[in-house]
């Protein structure tokens, strides 16, 4: 969203220096300034103008002399009205086109750093250090696969991206702080070093990295095999997905008994999730059911069979695995709906397929409503953000209609955002207030209000 007229040279010198704010059309740069110059230095303010009529498009950007004042700034201000009469301002770290979509208060990766530190360094010695720069979740010392030694290298974890920024900022310089970005985030030649220390050691999702599968846990020819058919799994994932997701995914099928993401020595994810039932049909039927499934949407989990120990040498052992697996692979492929398991000759307990409900969420929600006409005249947009990825358009539409008025629901293609249309403020807002913040199918979900529809906002400025 840069402007060609601006000049663009050291505009995110320190980096996370500049906000990004999604405003009123009538908040001015005064406004801003009034509001913003508590939290230290401002250097400059850009109210982003259209070039033919020069009237505010509804966003600015806000750059201040400190990383650790913009992120105090936008973990203050996020939210908040600055002008009778207008809605509430969403604050953002500003990127450059690049770097991709702005970061919000909520990013992780804004409050996690990376420091070099004595090798006799210990987790409490880290802790105690940083302490004093904010509240401290965790704190991990690197160490030697082989030798358990200390590389003298670390991780800070702090609440907060301001506590993150304030630490860089003040520490002693031996320690080299900076913030511990995943590496497509840090990809030019100035962080060189940085990817090539920490390229093992890069996610602190608590799930399932986005980042290359570490599949040098496990030897090919002693845990992975074709050739057997077992109660255990080996679920592989490029996309982040939490255990509670993954859980929740294979439990779809009875029997689940065990499920795990495999970290490493620094408790970093490796891409990998353990899978163990208590019977060997329904381990044959999430094989061939989930293997390849896309989950998020475009992610293919990569499902294979890992060797738990048990005895299949004899013959008999041999017979009901292959009569089990026999039987499971002609339910998978020829049953009319694949919703129950057979019962086996070995004696397996029959798992009968639950029916979870279409919609799944923590808060009660109303009942069903009407959508309202499609040429309704539109009073409210949300403005919703999907994490890790968008739910379906139906599914959105059950949830968003029991506050009523509801005329669309529309994806933004090719990204983790959406907009929801009522007909009636008071039911948008109450949509808002019930579902921000919530976990629907697995996906968490941001509800906040988007710009003003242009109706709205020529009656507002005529106002003005």
């Amino acid at each position: 969203m840069e402007d060609s007229g601006r000049p663009s040279s050291h505009l995110d010198d320190p980096p996370n220096s500049r906000l990004f704010l999604v405003t009123s059309k009538f908040i001015t740069e005064d406004v801003i300034r009034e509001n913003f110059s508590g939290f230290g230095d401002i250097q400059d303010i850009w109210v982003v103008r259209d070039k033919q009529t020069k009237e505010s498009k509804g966003v600015c950007f806000v750059k201040f002399a400190k990383s650790s004042q913009a992120c105090a700034a936008m973990e203050d201000m996020h939210g908040k009205c600055v002008l009778e009469g207008t809605k509430p301002i969403k604050v953002f770290i500003a990127q450059s086109r690049s770097s991709g979509s702005h970061r919000d208060v909520e990013d992780e990766d804004l409050t996690r750093i990376f420091v070099m530190i004595p090798k006799t360094f210990t987790e409490d010695d880290l802790r105690e250090t940083f302490k004093e720069y904010g509240g401290i979740d965790y704190c991990i010392i690197i160490k030697n696969k082989t030798t358990g030694e200390s590389k003298g290298l670390g991780y800070v974890r702090f609440y907060k991206p301001s506590q993150a920024a304030i630490a860089i900022e003040n520490c002693d310089k031996t320690f080299r702080a900076i913030l511990a970005e995943p590496r497509t985030k840090n990809s030019s030649s100035d962080n060189d070093y940085f990817s090539n220390n920490r390229s093992d050691h890069t996610s602190n999702d608590p799930g399932m990295s986005g980042y290359p599968i570490d599949n040098n846990s496990y030897a090919s020819g002693d845990m992975w095999s074709s050739d057997i058919i077992t109660r255990c799994l080996m679920v592989s994932s490029r996309a982040s997905v939490s255990q509670e997701q993954m859980f929740g995914l294979f439990d779809l099928i009875p029997g689940l008994e065990y499920c795990e993401m495999q970290r490493d020595q620094f408790g970093f994810s490796k891409g990998q999730a353990m899978i163990r039932y208590n019977n060997l049909g329904s381990a044959v039927y999430a094989k061939e059911k989930l293997n390849g499934f896309e989950y998020p949407p475009g992610n293919r989990l990569i499902v294979t069979y890992v060797d738990d120990g048990e005895d299949r040498t004899s013959p008999v052992g041999k017979m009901a695995m292959q009569l089990v697996a026999a039987q499971m692979m002609s339910m998978v492929w020829n049953g009319p709906s694949g919703s129950q398991l057979m019962k086996t000759s070995t004696g397996y307990a029959q798992p009968v397929m639950p029916q979870k409900p279409r919609i799944q969420i923590d808060v009660a929600l109303p009942p069903t409503k009407k959508l309202a006409p499609a040429d309704s005249l539109v009073k409210e947009r949300l403005f919703v953000i999907f994490n890790p990825s968008p739910l379906p358009v139906d599914v959105l539409e059950e949830v968003f209609c029991r506050f009523g008025s509801l005329i669309e629901v529309y994806l933004v293609p090719g990204r983790n955002v959406g907009y929801i249309k009522y007909a009636d403020r008071k039911h948008a807002n109450e949509a808002m207030g019930l579902l921000h913040g919530k976990v629907l199918n697995g996906v968490k979900m941001k509800v906040m209000l988007a710009d003003p529809p242009k109706e709205e906002s020529h009656k507002r400025q005529r106002t003005y």
